[in-house]
């Protein structure tokens, strides 16, 4: 794949390693610096720390910019493909991974990981199963050939169910876990880290494009923010590992063993929806895309919520960043088992 490097950018292609280096520097801070977290953790407003909040706007904001909500008039059109991307995320996706991820917590892994912390990891879990892809599902997109405008409507579609569904289904799979439902700071959560990006996005898209035009917004202006999502990212995480130096070096085999069913559940929802659309002769361009986002997350949200509901310093929190650990070589990974799969879909019908 000739175009493969220009497709995935090298902060994108290598995330495992930046998370990889951000956990050993956050961590050396947490130990030797101690001092600097503890400063951090007097900025914070209802249980939301002020630093770490300001990047993840960072991270969401340009993520929303890019996603054009008006696609969504184009639902009627092909809606087969919508349809699996809509049931796999939200009627499938957020149960398996519940089930997974209490069979291997509580069960698998029982003699490895305490009750205590089984529990938080678990809810983590179910943070990252109830948030399907966003942004970087373009770039999986993208990696396939996938049909981008239809990938738009995917995208947009599942963003507008966020705001509905996310909320109530962490509550019903935390509840059900045992864990007690903060409502006021989930929903305050939603708000600060969906609705406002979301719209702050579109505000920004539409103005943009209406001033300068839809080219100088895909080619000049969208581009200024290609680093700050990578960039709020890793800062991000060097805060959260900071806080998280303890729990990391008295459990450091736990990072593989949450990476176990993360790694699991990827692979499930990825082949539940990409052979649902084999199976209903839906072409390959709109059903490796459909595959992608239910297999990837939206981990940005993920962690915010972890730390709104749960605090930084919380093992919640460093379940959802494993999820970051895994996400970029599971999903290339998966990228090319889709293109060699390619000749089990109809070709694509002419325009």
């Amino acid at each position: 794949m000739k175009n493969k490097d220009a497709s995935i950018s090298f902060f994108e292609r290598y995330l495992t390693v930046w998370v990889i280096l951000c956990m050993g520097i956050g961590v050396a801070i947490g130990v030797f610096l101690p001092g600097i977290p503890n400063f951090l953790s007097k900025f914070e407003y209802a249980r939301v720390s002020i630093p770490i909040a300001i990047l993840i706007w960072l991270m969401i904001y340009p993520m929303m910019m890019k996603v054009d909500f008006k696609s969504v008039k184009n639902v009627r059109k092909n809606p087969k493909g919508l349809f699996v991307t809509w049931i796999t995320n939200w009627f499938i996706k957020p149960f398996t991974m519940y089930g997974i991820a209490w069979l291997f917590f509580f069960v698998i892994f029982k003699t490895l990981i305490p009750p205590d912390l089984a529990k938080d990891y678990l809810a983590g879990a179910i943070l990252l199963g109830a948030a399907p892809c966003t942004a970087m599902v373009f770039v999986w997109s993208h990696l396939t050939r996938g049909n981008a405008a239809y990938t738009v409507v995917q995208v947009a579609t599942n963003d507008l169910i966020i705001l509905v569904a996310f909320t109530p289904i962490v509550a019903f799979l935390l509840g059900i876990s045992g864990i007690a439902i903060p409502w006021a700071t989930l929903l305050l959560s939603v708000l600060l880290f969906v609705v406002i990006p979301l719209t702050a996005g579109i505000l920004t898209r539409t103005h943009v494009i209406n001033s300068k035009g839809l080219d100088y917004f895909n080619n000049t202006f969208i581009k200024k923010f290609s680093n700050t999502t990578i960039a709020g990212l890793l800062l991000t995480l060097i805060i959260i590992f900071s806080y998280q130096g303890d729990v990391i070096i008295n459990n450091t085999l736990h990072i593989l063993l949450i990476a176990v069913p993360l790694t699991i559940q990827t692979f499930l929802i990825f082949f539940i929806a990409y052979f649902t659309s084999k199976k209903l002769k839906i072409q390959h361009d709109i059903a490796a895309p459909a595959g992608m986002i239910g297999a990837s997350n939206f981990f940005e949200l993920s962690v915010a919520v972890a730390i709104s509901l749960f605090g930084p310093r919380s093992p919640v929190a460093l379940a959802t960043i494993v999820g970051v650990l895994v996400e970029v070589p599971v999903m290339l990974t998966l990228v090319k088992i889709a293109n060699k799969t390619k000749h089990w879909f109809p070709e694509p019908k002419e325009a």
